[in-house]
C-alpha cells in the first residue's frame, strides 16, 4: 500500500494549495525551487498553452502550469495509482474542463498522437524515471513527430546536465541547470527537417 504525501502549487490561480500526492518509490515530485525557477523560464509562454504532462507521476508540473494560465494540460502515467490520485487533483480543483488524463506508457502514447495527427503542442514536459532510457526515446519519438514545432518548449529533468549533442540536432538548448541531483532543461522544439 502506497502512503501520500502532499505538494503545494506555488504560483498561480491555484497559489498555496496542497494536493495530495502518492508517496511511492521512484515518485519524485520536482521540488518547489526548481518548479520557481522553470516557471519563470516559462513566463508567458505557459498562457494559453497546450500542455503535455508526460511520466506525470504526481502531476505538480501541469497543475503548477493550469495555475498560472496554461489552458490544457494532458497529464500521462502508466502507474494506476498515481493516476488515481491525479484523478482526485483535478476534482479537487475543479479543473475537469481543462484536463485529459490518460493511462498508458509514454512512449506508446506518443506513438499513438503521432499516428492521429494531433495538433502542435507548446510546452511538454518530460519528467521519466531518472534510471531509464525513456528521456532519450521520448526525445526520438517527439523529434521525428508533428506534435513540436518552434514554438514548442520542452521542460526535460535528468541525473546529469544534458548539451546539445544529448538532444535531437534541429532542436536547440536553451537553459540547463543543476540543484542537488536534478539537472534540469528547456528545449525549443522544432520540426524535422
Amino acid at each position: 500500500m502506497s502512503r501520500e504525501g502532499s505538494i503545494r502549487i506555488i504560483g498561480g490561480k491555484w497559489r498555496g494549495r496542497l494536493l495530495k500526492v502518492l508517496d511511492a518509490p521512484g515518485l519524485r515530485p520536482t521540488p518547489d525551487r526548481i518548479r520557481e525557477t522553470l516557471f519563470n523560464w516559462l513566463g508567458t509562454a505557459l498562457f494559453d498553452a497546450r500542455c503535455l504532462d508526460l511520466f506525470a507521476g504526481t502531476g505538480a508540473l501541469g497543475f503548477e502550469a493550469l495555475s498560472r494560465g496554461a489552458k490544457h494540460v494532458i497529464f500521462v502515467d502508466k502507474y494506476p495509482p498515481a493516476i488515481q490520485m491525479i484523478q482526485k487533483s483535478v476534482q479537487v480543483l475543479d479543473a475537469q474542463t481543462s484536463c485529459d488524463i490518460v493511462r498508458a506508457s509514454a512512449i506508446n502514447y506518443l506513438n499513438m498522437l503521432k499516428e492521429k495527427e494531433e495538433k502542435v503542442l507548446d510546452i511538454i514536459f518530460l519528467d521519466p524515471p531518472f534510471a531509464s532510457n525513456l528521456l532519450k526515446q521520448s526525445f526520438e519519438c517527439l523529434a521525428s513527430s508533428h506534435l513540436v514545432n518552434e514554438k514548442t518548449l520542452l521542460y526535460a529533468e535528468a541525473p546529469s546536465l544534458l548539451c546539445q549533442q544529448d538532444i535531437p540536432s534541429h532542436w536547440l538548448l536553451l537553459k540547463a541547470k543543476m540543484t542537488g541531483e536534478v539537472a534540469y532543461h528547456l528545449i525549443q522544439g522544432r520540426p524535422p527537417a
